[in-house]
């Protein structure tokens, strides 16, 4: 077996969880944090009791909420020079993954005194941010317990992706509560974004047996609660087994890395600005198909998971039976569109092959893929 590494940060999972941001902040040494949100989380009612309750701790805080859906490097830089004349000295972020991304933005810059984008790919972070304590509101991004952050690049209007273990959060408080208010199609998107960083960690050609164990586990999970919590969205206990599913394909991906669907749907969502998990769905079964070849053995594990009838059938059958059991299910969680009327038409798909291409998450998929193949990936996605 070859050398793996496994990095997570502290966790706290359980209904509650939230409320222990104070305590764990006084334990690394704050004296005021930067609260790091954005106006949808605001609204929903889940910050004010947090801050309520970070004052009953002593702390004091400042709130940097102007984040977009996807973290802007503007953004990030705004939120670093708060952090600086608000003199804080660490950052607590109660949100899905774009605050999260943003946190772990401006926790980086404020420690390196740099811009963001210098930050893109595989260990460019020389010094460690402040402490960040994560709150996640979505069952979806994992940005809680990853070691990576995805950064909107606006000149160049593509995600870049900054994969480092100074990414990983000092404590993740993995409440499932407020994931109560988010609405039917956030829920699919987020819930087919966690299903995807299971699959691509599990045929990933960097996975091991613990980053397997922990994707295995979210795959079973999202496929049998995510259409309950869609039918559901008050059931606290299906809820609470996706947040649970999140953090294990969150764990699972952070080690093993991703792959061509993640590198796809950066370029996607970083031209068009589109929700991240939406551009997973679309992308997923696409990227499977292409894929099955180079991994069988891994997708058909896969298969079995989700209880196909595999077995004593040829490959083209069982990558035919896989991806239209990945298709049914993203229907059927309401994910209906494909890329044609998002804004996807031949002309631009050569550019967006070209971004894809020099991702990271390209390292690591399971088969080696020039422009040409992400191309008619793409069109096929149409």
């Amino acid at each position: 077996m070859e050398l793996r590494k496994f990095v997570i940060p502290e966790f706290v999972f359980g209904v509650g969880a939230r409320f222990l941001a104070g305590r764990y902040a006084l334990n690394f040494g704050a004296r005021k944090v930067l609260v790091v949100t954005d106006p949808g989380v605001i609204a929903a009612g889940w910050v004010n009791p947090l801050l309520e309750r970070l004052e009953q701790d002593g702390l004091g805080y400042a709130v940097f909420q102007q984040v977009h859906s996807n973290p802007r490097d503007f953004e990030v830089m705004a939120g670093a020079e708060m952090y600086r004349t608000e003199h804080c000295n660490a950052i607590v972020t109660i949100g899905g993954g774009s605050p999260m991304d943003c946190a772990k933005g401006i926790a980086i810059v404020s420690a390196n005194q740099r811009n963001i984008l210098e930050f893109e790919g595989v260990d460019e972070v020389p010094n460690p941010g402040p402490p960040l304590i994560c709150i996640p509101t979505t069952a979806g991004s994992s940005a809680d317990v990853s070691q990576f952050a995805i950064i909107n690049d606006t000149p160049r209007k593509v995600k870049i992706a900054i994969i480092s273990k100074t990414m990983v959060p000092d404590a993740a408080l993995v409440d499932p509560e407020p994931t109560l208010s988010m609405d039917p199609y956030l829920t699919a998107c987020t819930g087919v974004d966690a299903l995807t960083h299971a699959v691509e960690a599990y045929v990933s050609n960097a996975h091991s047996p613990v980053t397997n164990l922990h994707a295995a586990e979210a795959i079973r999970l999202i496929w049998h609660y995510l259409p309950l919590v869609i039918a559901n969205p008050h059931d606290l206990e299906a809820r609470t087994q996706m947040m649970l599913a999140s953090m294990y394909a969150g764990l699972a991906f952070s080690n093993a890395s991703l792959g061509a669907v993640h590198a796809m749907a950066h370029s996607l969502g970083g031209y068009l600005d589109l929700p991240h998990g939406e551009c997973n769905a679309l992308l997923l079964e696409h990227v499977v198909s292409y894929n099955f070849t180079a991994a069988v053995e891994d997708y058909t594990q896969i298969g079995r998971m989700l209880d196909l009838p595999l077995d004593q059938v040829d490959l083209d059958a069982r990558k035919n039976i896989l991806v239209q059991a990945l298709r049914n299910f993203r229907l059927r969680v309401g994910i209906t569109r494909s890329l044609g009327p998002v804004g996807v038409n031949s002309g631009n798909i050569p550019m967006l092959a070209g971004k894809a291409f020099r991702d990271p998450c390209l390292v690591t998929n399971p088969r080696k893929l020039n422009e040409e193949d992400i191309v008619q990936i793409y069109a096929s996605a149409l």
